[in-house]
């Protein structure tokens, strides 16, 4: 693996969290060559910083699992109206961007090719750069709205 992409994934670990032990996790995947992106997913998900739904969910299940979000429960916004979306699970979300944003936050999900649905709550500065670090790296990461 060159420096630039374990430059890159450790660029991309800083701006998913502050978690320390997400960046050497990712890091020694990445020298076993191992999939480092599900370490990444894996790695947010056991530092409580993702919502990890299922792509069948509702705003229901989305307005559940984001007050337990560290950024999320930080700005102490009120997201019970997410559950109020009728449709698919992405125009909830698109709902809980609005809310978020006066906060300075967006939520942002990682593309797993599996029926899982992992959003993780990032600053808004940091989504263009984490939409284009995962793309770089082989990964998709999409923001909403």
């Amino acid at each position: 693996m060159s420096d630039t992409t374990i430059e890159d994934w450790a660029r991309l670990c800083a701006l998913l969290d502050d978690d320390p032990e997400l960046e050497p996790a990712v890091r020694q995947a990445v020298a076993d060559e191992t999939d480092a992106w599900q370490v990444l997913i894996d790695g947010l998900d056991e530092a409580g910083a993702l919502a990890y739904l299922d792509g069948k969910d509702t705003g229901i299940e989305l307005a559940d699992a984001l007050p337990a979000l560290p950024r999320i429960f930080r700005t102490g916004v009120d997201v019970d109206e997410v559950g109020d979306v009728d449709g698919e699970l992405s125009a909830a979300v698109v709902r809980a961007d609005e809310l978020l944003n006066p906060h300075g936050l967006r939520l942002v999900y990682l593309d797993e090719d599996t029926d899982a649905y992992p959003l993780v709550a990032v600053p808004t500065a940091n989504v263009d750069e984490i939409i284009a670090l995962s793309e770089r790296l082989g990964h998709t990461a999409r923001a909403f709205g």
